[in-house]
């Protein structure tokens, strides 16, 4: 295999002139089993090295100093949260659209798995007109107003999450009082998790300066 202690045994016996050595060279052999040994050594470490400096390919603390480095404290790795996860949110986090309504849109989205509800009280679109037919009561349109210059109001949506594994739900079994598989939980137990606090980071991280965005977190 490239790399491994055979590998850079045979590179070093190359370059060495072949009339300097019988074809049998145990002593030979043992000392450039040491050189080789401290190369394969270095190799693999440089392997490791340039797989870390690449964010796509980044591991472990790796990713983290990247989080880190890219996004200061705004970014940390959620609990339970893998590398594989962890890396596609950074990846994503620093291409994604700022300082936009489809900016804040897609970030919440992101996040959540759910298109957030985006209101502007000064947006015609979002507010419709009468005899538009772009009204309906409860359904569609609202109340626009000229005294909210620079803010909207936002609903975003918690994830779906999905069950915790191997755990019947309430009032279903398999299961009973302290026989498995049933057991108290909530959703700090489930790795990865999604809080609320991630959900207001997010909508603020792409929010253009001197905007206000009312918002509200719904299930």
């Amino acid at each position: 295999m490239i790399g491994d202690m055979n590998d850079m045994l045979a590179r070093l016996k190359m370059v060495l002139p072949a009339r300097w050595f019988g074809d049998i060279t145990p002593i030979l052999d043992a000392v450039l089993c040491g050189l080789a040994w401290a190369w394969s050594g270095l190799f693999e470490i440089l392997q490791y090295v340039r797989q870390q400096s690449r964010l796509v390919t980044a591991s472990g603390m790796f990713l983290d100093i990247a989080s880190g480095d890219y996004f200061g404290g705004n970014l940390p790795r959620r609990l339970g949260e893998t590398d594989s996860a962890f890396s596609a949110r950074l990846r994503t986090n620093l291409i994604a659209p700022r300082a936009t309504r489809n900016g804040l849109s897609l970030a919440l989205f992101n996040e959540t798995g759910r298109l957030p509800v985006i209101f502007e009280p000064l947006n015609a679109t979002d507010t419709g007109g009468y005899n538009a037919n772009s009204l309906g009561y409860g359904l569609r349109g609202g109340y626009g107003s000229a005294n909210l210059p620079f803010q909207f109001f936002v609903t975003a949506y918690r994830p779906n999450v999905s069950p915790i594994s191997n755990a019947g739900g309430y009032g279903q079994g398999p299961g009973g009082y302290n026989t498995a598989p049933m057991f108290y939980a909530d959703l700090s137990n489930i790795p990865g998790l999604l809080t609320d606090v991630d959900i207001y980071a997010a909508a603020a991280g792409v929010l253009p300066a001197a905007t206000t965005a009312w918002m509200r977190i719904s299930n």
